[in-house]
């Protein structure tokens, strides 16, 4: 199976080891912009070809089955769509696109094109989510009455901080929710089997201008935001997300709470589960095959104790999309019509924000 990957940062690095983890997968080539860093990146890391236009990589390589786009979100729906009609399998970083009516063209064009699309949420990947997952399913924790998700980093604290995601004509219109609150709607959906039907949200910007290059520059997208959301069957959640919090490096946190039981995973201890109990003592489970339940069971390879982490959950939702390419059945990536329904979870939060109010989805 040929692949190659467009976006050589440090995602696209991430793509790149995935990619060589995974049997049968037959990285041919690289796409950047920047020619040098192109070329530096194919000689570095042995990759037979490089190139600096989509297009031209598209005609030079007619092998290539899947196509990884690690480009800032601002260019996925141009790239997207052009690997679509040249016949590519695509399987896209995270925001999806700009907004849904960008996510809701891509995915009609992939369904009439007949192809496979996945988008890259690696969390619902981690056995721990998985895990969740199962115990929800078999409601061995009781009822789930209330869910709370953190999300908390601290990389744009400073107002020195800055990026292109603070750009919202590169980023987008919104920063924190569509790049760490999608991960968040992704997760907690997967771990509840529920899909969210309405929103509340509060954004907050701690800085309205940041410090480029020695000037004052205009921000208009997110540092932070308070999300109150509803899931089918009533149920209801609190999202807090926030990229300005000083100490918090990638601390996504899930708490599910049930009547008998609680369930919370921590996304810096991936290989750890803490189950609440009221009237014994609370378990903190290990990331192996015997205290595990189901497709979580399934996936556990390693003995009691040695760490599951970032990086294996990465490369599983790869594989898991390469899979289906392949014509597997078994499989939970988030594919472009899933991608779909998380952006209009993006723009539905921009509304509530806005018009200060709560926003149902369709």
């Amino acid at each position: 199976m040929d692949v190659a990957v467009v976006g050589t940062g440090f995602i696209g690095k991430q793509h790149i080891e995935a990619i060589r983890r995974i049997p049968g997968a037959n990285l041919v080539a690289v796409c950047e912009p920047n020619a040098e860093l192109a070329k530096q990146v194919s000689r570095s890391l042995n990759i037979p070809h490089y190139y600096t236009e989509v297009e031209q990589m598209i005609k030079q390589e007619p092998t290539l089955e899947i196509v990884h786009n690690c480009t800032p979100s601002g260019f996925h729906f141009e790239i997207n769509k052009q690997l679509i009609k040249a016949g590519i399998n695509v399987y896209c970083e995270k925001p999806f696109t700009s907004n849904a009516q960008e996510s809701s063209e891509l995915k009609d064009l992939l369904a009439k094109a007949g192809l496979k699309g996945g988008v890259n949420f690696n969390y619902r990947h981690n056995l721990m989510v998985e895990e969740m997952k199962e115990r929800v399913k078999q409601q061995t924790i009781g009822k789930v009455w209330f869910v709370n998700v953190e999300y908390l980093q601290d990389w744009l604290l400073k107002q020195t901080d800055y990026d292109w995601r603070v750009d919202s004509k590169i980023g987008g219109p919104t920063r924190a929710i569509a790049d760490i609150g999608s991960h968040c709607f992704d997760t907690i959906e997967f771990v509840l089997g529920r899909k969210i039907t309405s929103l509340e949200v509060l954004r907050l910007i701690e800085y309205p201008q940041r410090i480029k290059d020695g000037s004052l520059v205009p921000v208009s997208n997110e540092d932070a935001a308070i999300i109150l959301a509803e899931f089918e069957g009533g149920l209801k959640g609190l999202i807090r997300i926030s990229q300005v919090t000083a100490g918090k490096k990638n601390d996504l946190h899930v708490l599910v709470e049930g009547t008998k039981q609680a369930l919370e995973w921590f996304q810096e201890r991936p290989d750890h589960l803490w189950i609440g109990n009221r009237d014994c003592g609370n378990e903190d489970i290990y990331a192996a095959k015997q205290y595990l339940h189901g497709h979580a069971a399934e996936l556990a390879e390693l003995p009691n104790g040695h760490a599951v982490g970032w990086k294996d959950a990465f490369t599983a939702g790869i594989k898991e999309f390469y899979d289906d390419v392949a014509g597997s059945e078994n499989h939970n990536y988030v594919n472009f019509a899933d991608a779909d329904h998380l952006m209009k979870l993006v723009d539905a939060s921009l509304v509530s924000d806005q018009e200060r109010r709560k926003v149902n989805i369709d």
